[in-house]
């Protein structure tokens, strides 16, 4: 059965982190994604360590599988009019540059909208096609420090803290993935194409929800926690007698199970602890008395005690505990590919299940260019001395 995007055309002239995970999303449920890179050089996350076989960067296939590749000069005057020619073929074009490098390479929406009126343009950028910040250029850790997420992540009385992934780039890549289909299905009833301005720091904003909530309501600003939470108490990580367990308790029926769970049912009755949002205004008091009784147990023997009172719990797990958890393995969470040099490797999987059309991982990451004699004798019908003539000028 092939994937819900089968039939979707999508030219990828995206590069790094932002763009590639939308597209290899797209690629995943089934689109023909068509990579896009510079000819002898290719994406920069190519040269990025660590390397498989000292050759292939982990980096870039690990967000790059489901694509055809070719290689295209965007520059050269023959390379453009090759762009231009493919998004007459594309449903979705997409592009992470910094606003007005596409303009001065004429492949901007306007000059792509004239070739193809029903196409989908998705331009993904540090702050967005317009404002006095637009011509920025911005990395993860630029919109993650701008957007205040760096503000409430760590903890109390420390320095900032960067998010251990680089959310800044996938939020983006989601939300970007969220409008092209939005905007493909508008498609199906006015027949026009459109373009998708995301800006990354605009994303960071919509995820920071709560905390400007919060902050709005009270006018009191946020500031980092740690692994609390800013309304219910407890909810957050405990030192055990061998390492580390989350707990989070929510509702009025879990907090009395708690309390007895950890032998201090006195805690139970007393006011001050009666509700969450009661218990945090108390947090300094009560949380001496938690995390004491935390610490006389070992993780697996808390596990135990929790799941068996339907507490929501579980074990701060490190990445290779994760890798072998029974709940990933029974999932697939973590899946393995055929890579046609290295043989066997492991990825993480999509977490998308379709029941009838399900996605599927199907190719790894491309070599660079490998696709680009097929794309375009597929696709514009050129022949090999054609080819050959536009690569002995430097265009592809």
């Amino acid at each position: 059965m092939p994937g819900p995007l089968h039939g979707i055309r999508v030219l990828d002239l995206t590069r790094f982190l932002s763009g590639p995970y939308s597209t290899m999303i797209l690629g995943d449920l089934g689109a023909d994604v068509i990579k896009v890179e510079r000819p002898g050089e290719g994406d920069g996350t190519r040269g990025s360590g660590p390397f498989l076989a000292e050759e292939y960067s982990a980096y870039f296939m690990s967000v790059n599988r489901s694509k055809r590749d070719i290689t295209v000069n965007l520059a050269h005057p023959n390379g453009k009019e090759l762009i231009l020619e493919l998004a007459k073929q594309s449903d979705v074009m997409i592009e992470n540059f910094v606003p007005g490098t596409m303009t001065k390479l004429g492949l901007d929406y306007p000059a792509i909208e004239k070739q193809n009126p029903s196409i989908i343009y998705a331009a993904i950028s540090g702050f967005g096609q317009s404002g006095p910040y637009a011509n920025r250029p911005a990395l993860d850790v630029v919109v993650q420090a701008m957007g205040g997420i760096m503000s409430i992540t760590g903890e109390p009385d420390r320095g900032p803290v960067r998010v251990g992934v680089s959310q800044g780039d996938i939020l983006s890549s989601l939300y970007c993935t969220i409008g092209i289909l939005s905007a493909l299905q508008e498609r199906t009833v006015s027949g026009r194409g459109q373009m998708i301005d995301i800006s990354m720091l605009e994303c960071q904003i919509a995820l920071l929800e709560n905390p400007f909530a919060r902050y709005f309501a009270t006018g009191e600003v946020p500031k980092p926690l740690g692994t609390r939470h800013p309304i219910d108490t407890p909810f957050q990580a405990f030192e055990t007698k061998d390492s580390w367990i989350v707990v989070a308790i929510i509702g009025a029926k879990t907090w009395p199970l708690f309390c007895a769970a950890i032998d201090h049912v006195e805690l139970i009755d007393d006011n001050r602890f009666s509700t969450g949002w009661l218990r945090t205004q108390h947090y300094d008091e009560l949380n001496p008395i938690i995390s004491k009784s935390m610490r006389k147990k070992p993780t697996q023997e808390w596990l135990s005690e929790f799941v068996a009172l339907e507490i929501p719990c579980g074990p701060v797990n490190t990445i290779d505990q994760v890798a072998s958890n029974p709940q990933v393995l029974a999932r697939s969470a973590i899946t393995e590919m055929i890579h046609p040099k290295l043989g066997k490797m492991k990825t993480a999987n999509t977490p998308i299940r379709l029941s009838r059309t399900p996605a599927k991982l199907e190719k790894t990451a491309p070599e660079l260019g490998q696709d680009t004699n097929n794309v375009l004798s597929e696709l514009l019908g050129l022949t090999n001395k054609q080819i050959d003539c536009l690569m002995d000028k430097g265009a592809i």
